[in-house]
């Protein structure tokens, strides 16, 4: 095991900027590199009882560095801990062994209370017990447009969340479904076929179920009955198919959720500053809700198998989704002159997001106009006053990817939290720090590539560390531009988008 020399709990608390603390947290957020949860408790209860048969000062110094290691991952894992299978057991097992003895409750009252007080609270999932109390199902965004729950403050997923989903069949008809967030393809067939009142089907009939992902472009995904924790991989504006093999070539996305009519549509009743400080509060709770350890399954669960990411991965669809909104609002104003303002009033917010430290937002909404559905609107473009166009290009620069995103890191490295960064760039240079070294070195944990991962994954917390404030009044107004905000309806075709784009302008280069 790697914890051998790490400090003892009663010195943790000063020694926060040392090396022995650093390698405990290191060990902590990245352990599931090398060895998966459960096995790294294991690894960890059996250690604490080698270090019983030991006389003296080592056996006790051990021990004191199993405290402190089972400390600091319950602080750390928290409410991920009810999604570890196994875990619970474990850990229930290796508290009652270090409570009982006695020698490490000379000097370490403190530590030994703390960590009873978070076994109490933290969550641990064990199957043997009896099941708790059934959840109140959350509503992912995208999933059933209703204003009283996209008005309320958005709260962590865990895979056993339930939510309520719509299936469609190849007639566009669909059965509402209630689901654990982490089902599997197979379960959720299975919770088709009841829905249907289909009967059993032997394995392998054709006229059993598929499960397809349509994209809005019409693109297919057939889903694996294994694949798990799908309804958070969704394009924005995907929808789960129910067929049959036969009828899988027949599958057409539906209709488009937009309608293309004349008229002004919210974006240009708010004003730059409601929508930028929206944008960043609602950013603010999604970018909360991400566990700092999803950041790392996100790069690496191909290795150790899938954790829960599904916060995450709802981060970036609303990344992907802010960039569409600024895109579909553009290309569905039929007027030149409030077209330009809006350009006008985008590159306003985009200013506005970046003066609340809001990156992510900032980086989306300069995205969108950057699509070259957009961006080749050559007559629109010229009614912009010189200022914009000068500060745009300034936008356009720090977006830049040339030289590894220098001006970008330039910007953030100045900002003190709160920040939301720019999480795809987080999760590129994780990659990076992955696809550059190897995990074991003759066998061997490296060490290095541990560190430069934890390293990473500490920006992250330093970002969250100072809580947001933002100075937003409430009145009905407020509310509808929060709705508008937190629920966009975008376009994400891009082929629709360039469609719009050339009756706008069909000369345009």
């Amino acid at each position: 095991m790697l914890i051998h020399g790490l400090p003892s709990p009663s010195h943790r608390r000063k020694i926060k900027s040392t090396y022995s603390y650093i390698l405990l947290d290191d060990i902590v957020l990245t352990h599931s590199l090398f060895l998966p949860t459960e096995k790294f408790l294991q690894e960890l209860h059996q250690y604490f009882v080698r270090a019983g048969g030991m006389e003296g000062p080592e056996g006790l110094g051990r021990k004191q560095a199993c405290l402190a290691m089972l400390l600091h991952f319950l602080d750390t894992y928290q409410g991920l801990l009810q999604e570890e299978e196994g875990a619970g057991h474990i850990i229930k097992d290796l508290y009652l062994l270090i409570m009982k003895d006695e020698s490490l409750y000379q000097g370490l009252r403190e530590d030994t209370l703390r960590l009873h007080q978070l076994v109490e609270t933290v969550e641990l999932k064990i199957p043997e017990e009896s099941q708790p109390p059934s959840k109140q199902v959350k509503p992912l965004f995208r999933h059933f447009r209703r204003i009283d729950s996209c008005l309320q403050t958005r709260v962590a997923f865990r895979g056993s969340d339930e939510i309520f989903c719509r299936v469609y069949m190849p007639d566009h008809s669909y059965v509402t479904i209630r689901s654990r967030l982490s089902a599997s393809v197979q379960d959720i067939l299975g919770s088709v076929t009841e829905k249907l009142q289909y009967s059993e089907e032997p394995a392998g009939r054709e006229d059993s179920l598929i499960l397809v992902a349509v994209a809005s472009s019409g693109e297919k995904v057939l889903l694996q009955p294994t694949e798990d924790c799908v309804f958070t991989t969704l394009g924005i504006n995907s929808h789960l198919f129910a067929c049959t093999r036969d009828s899988y070539e027949a599958l057409v996305p539906l209709p488009e959720e937009i309608q293309v009519s004349p008229g002004d549509t919210e974006i240009h009743r708010v004003e730059p500053e409601e929508v930028a400080n929206h944008l960043t509060a609602f950013h603010w709770e999604l970018f909360r809700c991400v566990h700092e350890l999803e950041f790392v399954d996100y790069v690496f669960h191909g290795e150790r198998g899938r954790r829960e990411t599904a916060n995450l991965e709802l981060l970036l669809q609303r990344c992907s989704e802010v960039t569409h909104w600024v895109a579909t609002e553009v290309l569905l104003c039929e007027a030149p002159g409030k077209r330009a303002q809006l350009l006008k009033k985008f590159i306003k917010i985009a200013a506005l997001c970046k003066q609340n430290q809001d990156l992510l937002s900032f980086y989306a909404v300069v995205m969108g106009l950057d699509n070259a559905a957009v961006s080749r609107l050559r007559l629109t473009w010229e009614k912009l006053p010189g200022k914009f166009k000068n500060l745009f290009r300034k936008f356009e620069n720090l977006t830049d990817p040339c030289r590894n995103h220098k001006s970008y890191r330039e910007v953030i490295s100045k900002m003190k939290p709160p920040v939301i960064p720019f999480v795809p760039l987080i999760l590129k240079d994780l990659t990076f720090l992955h696809e550059g070294s190897k995990t074991l070195v003759d066998g061997l944990v490296n060490i290095e590539k541990l560190h430069s991962v934890a390293e990473k994954v500490r920006t992250i917390r330093k970002y969250r560390s100072r809580p947001l404030c933002l100075d937003m009044e409430a009145s009905p107004h407020h509310l509808q531009t929060k709705a508008y905000v937190r629920q966009f309806q975008v376009i994400d075709n891009q082929n629709l988008l360039f469609e719009l784009s050339y009756k706008l302008e069909a000369n345009s280069q």
